[in-house]
């Protein structure tokens, strides 16, 4: 025993390999993801909780963003439901989503994204009474011609 200790560097006894861990838990995305996303607009979370969240308010309730972490490769895989609004083009905003997600969720966990799965579960349908003021003004005049 006493031969194996004679031969081992003394920097070994005086400086051990440090390991550094750093844990992040799923709420902690989720709230990074919930920011990331109010920032786009046309689209909105399931059951409308996006302001709430943002507020603080239910934050263990999430509903729509689901995210898993591999701890050997330091990646992160987020799976996102919503909703969009109708008359959006539903490749060009999965795109913008993705690209920002994976844009500032590496930033700010300095985690490596792989994966941005972007799921459409509903469309947001204007109400009627919302119409743009031309298109009123329109069939308005199409109503007094018949």
């Amino acid at each position: 025993m006493y031969d194996k200790l004679k031969n081992m560097d003394a920097r070994e006894i005086e400086l051990p390999e440090t390991v550094f861990i750093r844990d992040i838990e799923t709420r902690v995305f989720q709230a990074m993801a919930l920011q990331c996303l109010a920032k786009i607009e046309g689209i909105s979370l399931l059951e409308g909780n996006l302001f709430d969240s943002l507020l603080g308010r239910d934050l263990d309730r999430v509903k729509g963003i689901h995210v898993e972490q591999d701890q050997k490769k330091h990646s992160v895989d987020i799976r996102v439901e919503i909703n969009i609004q109708y008359g959006l083009s539903i490749p060009e905003k999965a795109e913008e989503i993705q690209t920002k997600l994976v844009e500032e969720i590496s930033r700010w966990s300095g985690l490596h994204v792989a994966t941005v799965h972007v799921i459409f579960k509903n469309m947001i349908i204007p109400p009627a009474d919302a119409q743009p003021k031309e298109e009123t003004d329109t069939n308005a005049e199409m109503e007094e011609v018949f």
